[in-house]
């Protein structure tokens, strides 16, 4: 379980991030959506202890993530896969941040395979990795402490095709297994085709939170079409449900699927179809609801848009050297 509650930070006179809540559950995929410079990597490092809040709090399984002893084992953290230590080989690394967490060596090898990186890419410096085979060790390092919770900012950047199935294949797996993931990437199709939560932020505030299925669904509505579509189009206005027609004798409506079946039950139409309209997928979304909030300077809370959250119907201390050594990769090559 990963809770933000209201976080917000400030550099001086810019608001960086402003009022940021949301939970990603176990057993779940969410996505972490934004344009460069929204605000997706100061609320990460946030969550993970990294930058301190100018307001508002984050726990990851119940607590804050710096009194997590040996967070490593609780939490898999992948925020920058290029700041690894270039002098150490693949398996240096993990060898090394396996005596940090206390992890059986044959652990290294074990994800060394997993993530494609065995013989002589395990024996190889790091700095002679591309960024591809770094990914691919930063994620073997997340996963090294057997976390059930995993925090993940643009895991497949680098990867071959392949590759990002296979991360798909594997965080999906996680998820199925109990695990919670909270995953940050610029590949939208990938996202949705692995998350089950997608939360958008723009210019440092929430733009849209629910369910994927919900929040696509909402954008598209439900297609209902009857086999008397003149009767079905009365029983639908007689509900005060509003139908929109479509050029095959359908209607598109914005209401959930049980009460549109009512409306057509009660007037006796027989139904031929009833299903969530066709939709133009996450990026449309992402692309509607984030516009031009894409800057360098990151974001402008005086020109911000009002969040618009999207709801679903059913909802320095011996831990701070572990901390740095799992999370930040600087010291040993996360």
């Amino acid at each position: 379980m990963i809770t933000a509650e209201n976080l917000s930070k400030r550099y001086g006179e810019h608001v960086a991030v402003q009022a940021v809540s949301f939970t990603c559950t176990p057993g779940t995929v969410t996505g972490f959506l934004g344009p460069n410079g929204a605000g997706k990597s100061t609320t990460m490092r946030m969550i993970c202890g990294l930058t301190p809040p100018t307001t508002g709090h984050a726990t990851v399984k119940g607590v804050p993530y710096r009194r997590l002893g040996n967070p490593g084992r609780h939490v898999g953290v992948l925020l920058d896969a290029g700041a690894q230590h270039a002098g150490r080989t693949g398996r240096e690394t993990l060898l090394l941040c396996a005596r940090i967490l206390d992890v059986d060596r044959a652990r290294v090898d074990e994800l060394l395979d997993v993530v494609g990186l065995t013989g002589t890419a395990g024996r190889r410096r790091v700095g002679g990795y591309s960024f591809g085979m770094r990914q691919r060790l930063g994620i073997a390092q997340a996963l090294l402490g057997d976390p059930d919770v995993l925090i993940l900012d643009e895991p497949t950047s680098g990867l071959d095709p392949e590759g990002i199935y296979h991360m798909r294949t594997l965080l999906r797996d996680f998820a199925d297994r109990g695990g919670t993931v909270l995953l940050s990437s610029h590949l939208l199709r990938e996202v949705e085709a692995v998350a089950d939560h997608i939360v958008m932020i723009a210019k440092g505030r929430i733009v849209a939170d629910g369910a994927k299925d919900e929040l696509l669904t909402a954008r598209g509505g439900i297609r209902v079409r009857g086999l008397d579509s003149h009767a079905l189009h009365t029983a639908l206005v007689a509900a005060d449900l509003a139908p929109r027609p479509t050029d095959d004798d359908a209607f598109v409506v914005d209401a959930p699927a049980e009460a549109i079946g009512r409306a057509a039950a009660g007037a006796g139409v027989v139904l031929l179809e009833l299903r969530p309209a066709d939709h133009d997928g996450l990026e449309e979304m992402f692309l509607a609801l984030t516009g031009s909030a894409d800057t360098a300077d990151g974001p402008d809370p005086t020109n911000g848009p009002d969040a618009v959250r999207a709801a679903t119907t059913d909802p320095a201390d011996p831990a701070r050297a572990v901390h740095r050594g799992h999370a930040t990769s600087q010291e040993v090559g996360a």
